[in-house]
């Protein structure tokens, strides 16, 4: 994984980095601050040709949206306060499949807003979601358009813990001077001076299950940006798939070398990108083996001791000393409760 505070390849447009600036100038305030966060530098703001890697445009991306509280950056009217795009992405969280969850999201994005409206769509093979302006986004409905559809893609990623390929995606705007740059911001063909703009995929998607749930959706949030503004890759889930191990495999995983050794990487680099993602190693066993440990006790009348060992610990002293510290009693006073 790349180190999250060095810049990567620098391929997103100069051009959004402007539309944010203006944000600004139409709240009547000074992007220096978030600008310098970014490391761009007035020149570089300025220049026709420029790109910014995505780190810096999360950077930017970030402290824009705090310092104008609006997650949507200027597009709209009616500012979107912090914590509304993760407002949404829960209001899907106990959808059944993808399907149903994308319908919720349009739908409770629409009460956000006027200024747009999104719909899911299908036919025989290919299902859409689909912008419609309902109101002129003038200068910023390139990067609304573009921000907005990236994050309808990485929220349905996300929830599936699948990458979606498109099939294609229609813009409703002219080709820019940076089009190139659209190569990397949406996978397969690109039209522009389309008659809405929508991004296609295979209909099959919409059936795949979600599965994420609230305790997921809390690391997430902590870099939800990176759903915009990277492309989806299950790689960078780790702390997924280090629950799912603790989860299946207790016994093997007791111990950090063991767990790399399963997941087929050294413990340093398991250490090191479980904290680019904000977790510990410490951290995901106790809620694996206390979840996995209140199920044991509530709905099965297994012996501590055998209760300890499948949930991973050598004895059950030690799993009891664990319990205590997780619940502030002991499994027993638990069951008796």
């Amino acid at each position: 994984m790349a180190n999250p505070n060095r810049p990567t390849r620098a391929e997103t447009p100069m051009a959004f980095i402007r539309a944010m600036v203006k944000a600004y100038t139409q709240r009547g305030l000074d992007p220096t601050a978030a600008l310098r966060k970014a490391q761009i530098t007035p020149s570089q703001l300025k220049s026709a040709n420029a790109r910014v890697t995505a780190l810096q445009m999360e950077w930017m991306s970030e402290a824009a949206m705090r310092e104008l509280d609006d997650e949507a950056l200027g597009w709209f009217r009616r500012r979107l306060p912090w914590g509304s795009y993760g407002m949404l992405v829960r209001a899907s969280l106990t959808a059944p499949t993808l399907g149903v969850a994308m319908q919720r999201w349009c739908r409770h994005h629409n009460l956000l807003t006027d200024d747009i409206a999104l719909h899911l769509t299908t036919d025989k093979h290919a299902a859409s979601i689909e912008l419609h302006e309902q109101h002129n986004l003038g200068d910023l409905r390139e990067f609304c358009t573009v921000s907005v559809l990236r994050n309808a893609l990485g929220v349905a990623c996300w929830l599936t813990d699948s990458r979606i390929d498109l099939l294609q995606t229609e813009l409703h705007f002219a080709a820019p001077p940076h089009h190139a740059s659209y190569r990397v911001l949406f996978d397969g063909p690109t039209q522009f001076d389309a008659s809405l703009s929508r991004i296609r995929f295979d209909a099959g998607y919409l059936q795949l299950p979600v599965r994420r749930d609230e305790a997921a959706l809390q690391r997430m949030l902590q870099r939800a940006l990176l759903l915009t503004v990277r492309p989806y890759r299950r790689d960078r889930l780790l702390v997924e798939k280090v629950r799912q191990a603790l989860a299946e495999h207790p016994q093997a995983t007791r111990n950090a070398d063991d767990l790399a050794a399963l997941l087929h990487m050294s413990p340093r680099t398991l250490h090191r990108q479980l904290q680019d993602e904000g977790a510990s190693l410490q951290e995901l066993k106790d809620s694996v083996r206390r979840e996995r440990a209140m199920h044991l006790l509530l709905k099965t009348k297994k012996p501590i001791k055998q209760i300890a060992a499948e949930v991973g610990f050598a004895n059950d002293k030690s799993f009891m000393r664990a319990f205590r510290t997780w619940t502030d009693q002991t499994p027993d006073a638990l069951r008796k409760g």
